[in-house]
């Protein structure tokens, strides 16, 4: 469903210098899986899943999601790709309700169909009571899960989740985590990158380790974590150095 093949994003520096910030990448999530996308600050983990959201383009390399590849064909991977950031933004002035409208209508649902679509994500989101307040009343929690919902509206087989708990507090995130195990139930792909390694040390299928803009290991929890009895945490550190925070 996700399928990444020696990625490369190279940037210019203002030294005149190439930054190599993906270098190589490959990588895959399957239907009815969730991958964790591990690294430091400055791996790569953001600008390898920015050229998956077709928000970046490729240097080199291949990326494609549900058939559809990201420099070719980019509407066809955002109508199959659902996208979350930390610092995905909602307009202030709109309600929750409206936006997921919005956002329905462009992917082209209407009438019934849609408002059953909403009316669903606004009760799992747990955004019901909240629905029709204006997004720049709502707390940043709320606000992310506005997000979640405007990037599932239009029912995409695959998620690419960037920081997706960062703005929510415990229970958010428990209860957003929860969330994401049923849609990977249901047979969705769901790539998640995380600084939080204890909310998806045991949700997740595999973990992929990304350092320098390359993948340094890759694996099971208990592939990676083998030997080591601090688990997944431990297998992160070893993977890219004692001195890099997660």
């Amino acid at each position: 469903m996700i399928d990444v093949v020696d990625l490369v994003k190279h940037y210019r520096a203002s030294d005149g210098g190439i930054v190599r910030a993906v270098d190589g990448v490959s990588l895959s999530v399957s239907p009815g899986e969730m991958v964790g996308l591990l690294g430091a600050n400055g791996a790569g983990k953001t600008t390898t899943l920015r050229v998956l959201a077709t928000l970046l383009k490729p240097t080199s390399g291949s990326a494609r999601v549900a058939g559809h590849d990201v420099a070719t064909d980019p509407v066809g991977v955002r109508r199959a790709l659902g996208y979350v950031s930390a610092t995905t933004g909602v307009p202030d002035r709109l309600a929750p309700r409206e936006i997921l409208a919005t956002y329905g209508s462009m992917h082209g649902f209407d009438g019934s169909a849609l408002r059953e679509r909403i009316d669903v994500l606004l009760d799992v989101l747990g955004l019901g009571g909240v629905a029709d307040r204006p997004c720049g009343r709502l707390s940043s929690g709320q606000r992310q899960r506005v997000s979640l919902g405007r990037a599932l509206v239009h029912d995409p087989p695959a998620l690419v989740l960037d920081e997706p708990t960062s703005a929510l507090d415990v229970v958010g995130s428990r209860d957003l985590m929860a969330f994401l195990e049923r849609l990977r139930a249901d047979g969705r792909a769901i790539l998640v990158s995380t600084h939080r390694l204890h909310e998806i040390e045991r949700r997740c299928d595999r973990f992929v380790i990304i350092d320098a803009g390359r993948i340094v290991a890759e694996g099971t929890r208990e592939q990676l974590g083998a030997g080591r009895e601090g688990g997944l945490e431990d297998a992160f550190f070893a993977a890219i150095g004692p001195g890099a925070v997660p």
